[in-house]
């Protein structure tokens, strides 16, 4: 059934979707033109520039520059409204070298879009299309493309640039795609949805010594890394409640010599990650890093330099908004291909900076192989975003504005 809004006659999701589909060979070359020139971080300035070309050409209000090289483009709706929302779309890169041998692969050396941020740019690009030239709702949408997700702060460098106070939003939010769902496929769910994202390290000292004549006459840093290596596991396990979740990983170690192993050294290090939901438990995990150094450390007459340093924040889901993505995608695709309660991930996201200014909701839609539902993974050598969703996303926007800008 046709819906209305004033006189003006709204498609039904489907043949919103099936305009946009029609779009797709053209979506599906932009998304392949930006997959083949990749920048990092703070570098997407032939990406950003095909954006500003694309939001000006289908008459949008364009503002480069947020946050380096962000863009937002405007769009206000044929019927007067209050209301603005923001979607979100990642631009940037990652330093991985391609190994897909694909057409349209990475022609830069050792970068790649190996996170989908390609995909991601052209379904909001569909959206932006569409909705310029169907404008019935209310209110005001601005399209945000935000640089260097990926590790780099971009979401609080636009922040800074003073993103929301010059593109005003009552909410805000964002998609990314899931190789692990099958194509046709939402989920996100209520409150926390992904973890913060720390780094510490930890270097051991000691005078060094002679490890075959004397080693009695020195301090052993290689002990006191042992202990430590030993001691992080029980972090979770024994200081953190069995109702909340984290991790605690070693990704490297370093000491010594190969050439020289009769040689104790004055210094070993270990690097890793912590992931968690809460400020209490990110607290818990930090201090419990520093002091099991310390402590593990004097007792080998050794000491610990400690460094911890807290990354991306928890993405927060808001209850409402929610309510209104998992309603956008259900009109799409039906309430058996959405998931509402999607389990949480301890992977990171910095689309969760804007959630701690503004609410919103962040959704993943499939991009699961039809045959076997499986590609291959993020932030992998082989992987490369699914096109067959590109109209499916576009139109996932495109009904959430509808859904929010409904009134007045």
């Amino acid at each position: 059934m046709l819906n209305r809004l004033r006189g003006a006659v709204l498609h039904s999701p489907q043949d919103v979707l099936n305009e946009i589909r029609s779009l797709h060979p053209e979506l599906s070359a932009l998304r392949r033109r930006i997959h083949a020139h990749p920048e990092l971080g703070f570098e997407e300035v032939k990406t950003a520039a095909l954006v500003a070309e694309k939001l000006r050409a289908w008459g949008l209000e364009v503002t480069e520059g947020i946050g380096k090289t962000g863009v937002v483009g405007t769009l206000r709706g044929n019927r007067a409204g209050m209301r603005a929302i923001g979607l979100r779309a990642d631009m940037d890169a990652l330093p991985i070298h391609e190994e897909t041998g694909l057409p349209h692969a990475s022609e830069i050396a050792g970068i790649m879009h190996a996170c989908g941020h390609d995909g991601h740019v052209a379904m909001l690009l569909g959206a932006a299309r569409y909705l310029a030239e169907h404008p019935e709702f209310y209110g005001t949408v601005q399209f945000v493309f935000q640089p260097a997700e990926e590790g780099r702060g971009g979401a609080r460098a636009m922040l800074e640039d003073g993103l929301f106070e010059r593109f005003p939003c009552d909410a805000v939010y964002g998609l990314h795609n899931s190789p692990s769902l099958p194509v046709g496929r939402f989920a996100t769910r209520r409150g926390a949805m992904m973890a913060a994202c720390d780094r510490w390290s930890v270097i051991f000292h000691g005078p060094g010594g002679h490890g075959g004549s004397t080693p009695h006459l020195t301090a052993d840093v290689s002990v006191a890394l042992g202990y430590f290596l030993l001691g992080l596991q029980t972090i979770v396990s024994r200081n953190i409640s069995s109702s909340d979740q984290a991790v605690v990983s070693v990704g490297y170690i370093d000491g010594g010599s190969a050439k020289a192993p009769n040689v104790m050294p004055a210094e070993v290090r270990v690097d890793g990650v912590a992931r968690s939901y809460t400020i209490g438990v990110r607290d818990i995990l930090e201090q419990r890093i520093r002091d099991l150094a310390a402590r593990l450390a004097a007792a080998q007459d050794c000491t610990a330099e400690v460094s911890y340093r807290r990354g991306g924040e928890a993405l927060v889901n808001h209850d409402k908004q929610v309510a209104l993505a998992i309603a956008s995608a259900t009109a799409l695709v039906g309430a058996g291909m959405v998931d509402g309660d999607l389990r949480p991930s301890t992977g990171g996201e910095d689309f969760a900076r804007m959630l701690q200014r503004r609410p919103g909701a962040f959704m993943l839609i499939g991009a699961g192989a039809k045959s076997d539902n499986s590609r291959p993974g993020l932030h992998t050598p082989r992987y490369d975003f699914n096109d067959e969703i590109i109209p499916m996303g576009a139109a996932y926007w495109v009904e959430l504005v509808r859904t929010e800008l409904a009134t007045p």
